[in-house]
C-alpha cells in the first residue's frame, strides 16, 4: 500500500530515493492475462531456468513496484511476472466495490498462476506485497498445489490497523465527494508535509500521480473495505505446509514489524528484516531484498 501514513516507529530510517526506482530499466515485456472480469496488465521478463516468480502489488500500487528487482532476478535465472490487480493502473475493473473482495482478487491470481504453470515447468514462487499479501495468501489457500513457495512482503496476519487504517476510514467520504481526483489531491496535500515524499524525483512523482488517477474508484473503495475486514488466517496458511518467507522493512508503518515477526513465528516461517526500508523494500532497498529472495528460493529448491 502506498497511501501516506504517519510512521509509528520510534526512529524510522531516512529513505530518500536517489534514482527513478519505479521507472527502472527492466527489459520486461508488457502483456496481459485474462482475469475473472477482464484483462490483467503484467510485466514479464521471459523464460528462466530457475523457475517463475509471480508478484502481486498492494493497495494503490502496481506491477512497477517491483521494477528494481526485475532485471536482477532475470539475470539470476528467474522468470518474473508482476501484475496489476483488477482496477489498478493498467488493469480495468468493474464499477461495483463488491467485486474487489480478497476472495475474488485471489481468484484472479490463481487464474494467472495456472496459466504460468501451463507455460513452463519448474518452481512457481508467489510473492504478495502489503494488501497483495492478503490476496495472495487467499490464492495459496485456494490452490496450494500450484505454488512452490510463498513470500509475504510488508503484509500482516489480518486486517490493517493503526495510522494507515485511519486514513482508509476517510476514503469513502472523499470518493463520494470528489472521486479519485479528490483523493489524489488530498494525498498530495499530505505529501507536501513529508520531506521524504518531496525528495522523490519529479518524473517518479509524475508517475505516481498518473498511476493513482487511473485507479478505479470502486476498486479503491472495495479494496479498502477488504483490507479493513480481513480475518486472521495464519493457522490456515501454516496448515498448507508451504515454505513461507516473511519479509519487511525495519520501520514498516503499515503492519508493524513486531506484528509481522509474531506472524512469522506462528507460521514457523523464515523471517527477514530489510534495513534502510519502511514499507516497500523492493523499491527502498532492492539489493538487500534481492539477496534475501534469491537465497530463500534457492533454499526451497535445494530442499525439494
Amino acid at each position: 500500500m502506498v497511501l501516506p501514513g504517519a510512521p509509528e516507529s520510534a526512529s524510522p530510517p531516512s529513505v530518500a530515493p536517489t534514482d527513478l526506482r519505479q521507472l527502472a530499466d527492466h527489459d520486461a515485456a508488457s502483456r496481459t492475462f485474462e482475469g475473472g472480469v477482464g484483462p490483467l496488465a503484467a510485466l514479464d521478463t521471459g523464460p528462466g531456468a530457475e523457475g517463475t516468480v509471480l508478484m502481486v502489488a498492494g493497495y494503490t500500487g502496481s506491477k512497477e513496484d517491483f521494477a528494481p528487482l526485475l532485471a536482477p532476478l532475470s539475470a539470476s535465472g528467474y522468470r518474473v511476472v508482476a501484475i496489476d490487480q483488477r482496477g489498478q493502473y493498467e488493469s480495468p475493473g468493474p464499477d461495483d466495490p463488491a467485486r474487489y473482495t480478497v476472495a475474488e482478487l485471489a481468484e484472479d491470481v490463481v487464474v494467472v498462476a495456472r496459466e504460468l504453470a501451463a507455460e513452463a515447468d519448474g518452481p512457481l514462487h508467489l510473492l504478495g506485497h502489503s494488501f497483495g499479501g492478503l490476496v495472495t495468501r487467499a490464492a495459496v489457500l485456494a490452490a496450494p498445489e500450484l505454488f512452490t513457495s510463498f513470500t509475504l512482503m510488508g503484509s500482516g496476519p489480518a486486517q490493517l490497523t493503526g495510522g494507515r487504517a485511519e486514513l482508509l476510514d476517510h476514503l469513502g467520504p472523499l470518493l463520494e465527494a470528489g472521486g479519485v481526483q479528490l483523493v489524489h489531491e488530498t494525498m498530495e496535500q499530505l505529501a507536501m508535509t513529508d520531506p521524504k515524499a518531496q525528495a522523490v524525483p519529479a518524473p517518479t512523482r509524475e508517475f505516481y500521480a498518473r498511476r493513482f488517477l487511473r485507479n478505479s474508484a470502486a476498486g479503491l473503495r472495495g479494496m479498502a473495505d477488504a483490507m479493513l475486514g480481513e480475518p486472521d488466517r495464519v493457522e490456515e496458511l501454516k496448515a498448507t505446509g508451504l515454505p513461507v518467507l516473511v519479509l519487511h522493512g525495519e520501520a514498516d508503518d503499515a503492519w508493524m514489524p513486531h506484528v509481522q515477526a509474531e506472524m512469522a513465528r506462528r507460521l514457523g516461517a523464515r523471517h527477514e528484516v530489510v534495513e534502510d526500508s519502511i514499507h516497500s523494500p523492493a523499491v527502498e532497498n532492492p539489493a538487500r531484498t534481492l539477496a534475501v529472495l534469491c537465497d530463500f528460493w534457492s533454499g526451497v529448491a535445494a530442499r525439494s
